[in-house]
């Protein structure tokens, strides 16, 4: 018996069995188990960056959002130290939170039509919750810009974005409420009959209700549905359920501004979680990937802005160059057909749990992007270097800077030119089937 499963038991005072640790949650170990005649979760801090006080706000927020009518899964027992680190353990909903199963298995097939209005109607519900002590209610436009500087790595996407939010920022619509921050298709329990719950208040603050409506719609999370609303429905149907269950709704133009907002948003959370691969906080091959989603969110960024089209792009792989002529340095195979075996190797190998055959896609993916970078790294850094150049800048820094105090505003069609051939090269290096997606 491991000494997690020794301590569940003991906390809970049943025989403990089943339990086995979940893929996906960038910040917080989620894992399933049964006990006592219960099908459970335990969410828990990894042990090395305990936050005992978000623990026991996000135990307050399902206990305030149940009182509301929003369906969450119900609280069995939390508290600051299980096995070295804050926990919470609840009831196992039924459903399903995978979006490629929501969105295309036939099981759901009934369902799909009426979640967005469905949805809207939850987000209405949520928006009335009282809320509970300590959550954070920073300026929510100051607070991204912060943490994105804190990175020291200026960007020009984002700063065509920040640019665009600031200057055409909505009137202060004088609502407040409890917002989710994470209301979107993956973290949402949904079975072939409806919505069964709400999951992962981690980024819960106060603030505009219409932050979560426009995060809905951020395209990171339709997982390449042409469908606005999470992948399911339009953003007309969303807002009319959201209007039909008591809510306010924002106007079209609020409702964009959150949309950007939002992209923009999910671009800095990756990048905030490849640092802690980049720092060696952790070394796990799901934060080294996010690294290289970035550009995926950058591209989406000009999307929402209108600066760019979905463009159809060849995967570099599809026509690699064989071995290069002349006697070989060394054996065969060589280095691309060994990085090809490794990666076939991951995709097939049998896996003994979800999470492990999650990370092997992900070790698979970062191989594919390794041999297309050897492939084509070295033309797309003298590209960029030529495009700069053109521009009378001499890094990407220097262009930020230009985009942030208007510098080159009489030469703005060259500048997003740029940007975005300089996207289009790391996508097609990182993922070049994203640049496909529908906007």
């Amino acid at each position: 018996m491991s000494a997690l499963e020794a301590a569940l038991a003991a906390r809970l005072g049943a025989d403990v069995a089943d339990l086995h640790r979940l893929s996906g949650g960038a910040s917080r170990e989620t894992w399933s188990f049964d006990a006592g005649g219960r099908a459970l979760i335990l969410r828990r801090d990894p042990p090395a960056a305990p936050e005992p006080d978000a623990m026991a706000r996000e135990a307050a927020l399902l206990a305030s959002a149940a009182r509301a009518g929003v369906p969450v899964p119900t609280l069995v027992d939390h508290g600051p130290d299980l096995a070295g680190t804050p926990f919470l353990i609840m009831e196992r909903l039924a459903g399903e939170t995978i979006p490629r199963r929501l969105l295309r298995d036939g099981a759901f097939a009934a369902v799909r039509p009426r979640l967005a209005r469905d949805l809207g109607a939850v987000l209405a519900r949520l928006h009335t919750m009282e809320p509970v002590p300590g959550l954070p209610a920073d300026d929510p436009l100051t607070a991204i810009t912060a943490y994105y500087e804190a990175f020291d790595e200026p960007r020009p996407a984002v700063e065509l974005a920040l640019r665009w939010l600031r200057e055409h920022r909505p009137a202060a619509s004088g609502r407040r409420a409890v917002v989710h921050g994470d209301f979107r298709n993956g973290n949402l329990m949904i079975a072939p009959d409806g919505v069964t719950g709400v999951l992962d208040w981690e980024l819960t603050h106060l603030g505009d209700p219409a932050e979560d409506l426009g995060w809905l719609c951020v395209k990171a999370w339709r997982f390449g549905s042409p469908h606005p609303a999470g992948g399911f429905g339009s953003r007309e149907d969303l807002l009319a359920g959201y209007a039909d269950a008591g809510g306010t709704p924002p106007t079209v133009e609020e409702l964009r501004w959150w949309e950007v907002y939002g992209t923009l948003r999910w671009t800095v959370l990756c990048r905030h979680q490849a640092e802690r691969f980049l720092s060696g906080t952790d070394t796990s091959i799901e934060y080294a990937v996010l690294g290289r989603k970035v550009c995926e969110q950058e591209h989406d960024m000009l999307l929402a802005l209108g600066l760019t089209s979905p463009v159809t792009v060849a995967d570099p792989l599809a026509a690699a160059p064989g071995a290069p002529s002349g006697p070989p340095a060394h054996d065969r195979p060589d280095a691309a057909a060994l990085i090809d075996a490794a990666g076939a190797f991951l995709l097939e190998a049998e896996q003994p749990d979800e999470r492990l055959r999650f990370h092997a896609r992900v070790a698979a993916s970062a191989l594919r992007i390794a041999r297309r970078e050897l492939l084509l790294g070295e033309a797309h850094r003298a590209a960029h270097a030529a495009r700069l150049r053109g521009l009378g800048c001499a890094s990407d820094a220097d262009l930020a800077a230009a985009v942030r105090d208007g510098a080159l505003d009489d030469r703005r069609d060259e500048v997003v030119a740029a940007i975005r051939a300089s996207i289009i090269d790391k996508l097609t290096v990182a993922n070049p089937r994203h640049l496909a997606l529908p906007g």
